[in-house]
Parts: structure tokens; C-alpha cells; sequence
């Protein structure tokens, strides 16, 4: 690495970590773009070194909405718990699958499509039903253990650390409070990240210096992150995610055709 990267990559992991503090993810589809597009990392690296850094903003993020009670640890546990078994499942297909990863980010633009359209309109428009308040999430252990299972293998394939899944999912399928849900969203992802993480590293697609800067960032951006969503209201917060999550989707898809944006 450059002397430069010594700068840019801790600053891209404070980015990424307060973007994740807010929205209730790793910060992973920031951190990912930047080391395979801009620093020249192989896809391969990018993934396992981005999954490695995403087990310090989990527990920085989660550790700060715990701290402010915007967590539910029922749901964390089974989502978690169960994400275990699903991430180890997604690591052992992701060496059987990485000749196709285009083809997977393709299906995986196309799927969270819809739900980043909905809440990005939803922010905006600003009429949308009544954000749920409370402090837990509706559910049987079953469903979202289901759930947390089939987010955990997709985690173990693509190297992304679960929010861009966690936190629609929780909102639209369970009905889950905003705010909660970006709290459990990263406590679910600490369990992910670790397994999925270890397991990259152990196959040896972790670069540890470029991982430990990210580290560095992400750790202090989680909390000013986590310090800040109470300033944003539901709707906010829903167009801050469905934007982000819509420009995600659409760099997967246009990818896929051999079109690459930032």
C-alpha cells in the first residue's frame, strides 16, 4: 500500500462506520467499492477484508445503541444465533461460486430493489402508514431465526456484513421500529461478521493491514453514528437508507452489464 492509503483507508472506514451507525449496517457496501474500484484490490480480498472490518463496526454500533436502549437482544439472539449456521453454509458456497460472483450481485441488486425503492418513496413522500414505535420487534423465534438463517449464508457468499438485508427485512416483514431495528440490525451482524470473517481469513482472503485501518475508522464512526440517528425522525431515516440502498442495487445490476458507477 501506498503512504496515501494509509490516510484514505482509515477515513473510508470512519465513513462507512457512521453511515452504518445510522442505517443499521456494517457499512460494508462503501468500504467494498472503494477497495476493489479505487485501491486495486481483487474481488476476492475486497470481500474477505471488508467482512473482516465489518466485526468492529457491528460491535462499536451495537455497543452504542445498546448504551441508548435502541436494541432488541431477543430478536438479535435468534437472528444472530441461527446467522451462524448460515454464514458457515455462505463461506463454504462462496469458494464454490466465486467464478460467478457477477451473476450473484445481479440476483442480489434485483432482490433488494424493491424494498430500497419503497422506503426511499416513503421518506420522501412522507405519507406512508405510521412508523411503529416501541422497543421490540414482533415475531416468533421461528421466523426469525428462518430469517436470520438465510441472511447469514448470503453473508457468507457475498461478504457483505447483513444490514442491506437485516433492516428492510425487519421493517416490512416483521413490522419492526425503525430505530430498534438499526440497533439489532448491527448486534445480529457481530456473530455474522466474526464467523464469516474468521472464515475468509483462515482461506486467506484477508489483507490484515488494509482490515485493521478500516477497523480503526469504522470503531469511532459506529459511535458518532449510533450518538446521531436520534436526530433523524423515521421518515429521514427511512430516505437516508432506501437512496443508499438504491444506489447499491443499481451498481450491482449496471455491473453486471459491464457498467461500472461509483
Amino acid at each position: 500500500m501506498s503512504w496515501g492509503d494509509w490516510l484514505i483507508i482509515p477515513a473510508v472506514g470512519g465513513a462507512a462506520g457512521f453511515l452504518g451507525g445510522i442505517i443499521g449496517t456494517g457499512g460494508c457496501s462503501v468500504m467494498l467499492p472503494v477497495l476493489h474500484f479505487w485501491l486495486g484490490f481483487d474481488a476476492p480480498t475486497a470481500i474477505g477484508t471488508t467482512l473482516f472490518a465489518v466485526i468492529f463496526t457491528a460491535i462499536s454500533g451495537a455497543y452504542g445503541h445498546l448504551r441508548r436502549r435502541n436494541l432488541d437482544l431477543r430478536a438479535a439472539l435468534w437472528l444472530g444465533g441461527s446467522g451462524i449456521a448460515g454464514v458457515a453454509l455462505g463461506s463454504w458456497l462462496f469458494s464454490k461460486l466465486i467464478s460467478h460472483a457477477e451473476l450473484f450481485e445481479l440476483i442480489l441488486g434485483l432482490v433488494f430493489l424493491w424494498p430500497a425503492a419503497r422506503m426511499a418513496w416513503e421518506g420522501f413522500a412522507r405519507h406512508s402508514k405510521p412508523t411503529r414505535e416501541g422497543h421490540t420487534i414482533p415475531g416468533s423465534s421461528w421466523g426469525l431465526s428462518a430469517f436470520g438463517f438465510t441472511v447469514g449464508v448470503v453473508t457468507g457468499i457475498a461478504g457483505l456484513g447483513g444490514g442491506y438485508a437485516l433492516v428492510p427485512g425487519l421493517i416490512y416483514l416483521f413490522g419492526a421500529p425503525v430505530y430498534i431495528t438499526m440497533g439489532t440490525s448491527l448486534a445480529t451482524m457481530v456473530p455474522l461478521a466474526a464467523v464469516g470473517g474468521g472464515i475468509k481469513l483462515a482461506q486467506g482472503y484477508v489483507d490484515l493491514t488494509a482490515g485493521s485501518l478500516l477497523a480503526l475508522g469504522t470503531i469511532v464512526g459506529a459511535q458518532v453514528g449510533a450518538r446521531a440517528i436520534k436526530r433523524f425522525r423515521p421518515a429521514t431515516l427511512k430516505l437516508i437508507f432506501g437512496l443508499y440502498f438504491l444506489y447499491v442495487s443499481l451498481k450491482f445490476i449496471t455491473g453486471y452489464f459491464g457498467v461500472r458507477i461509483w
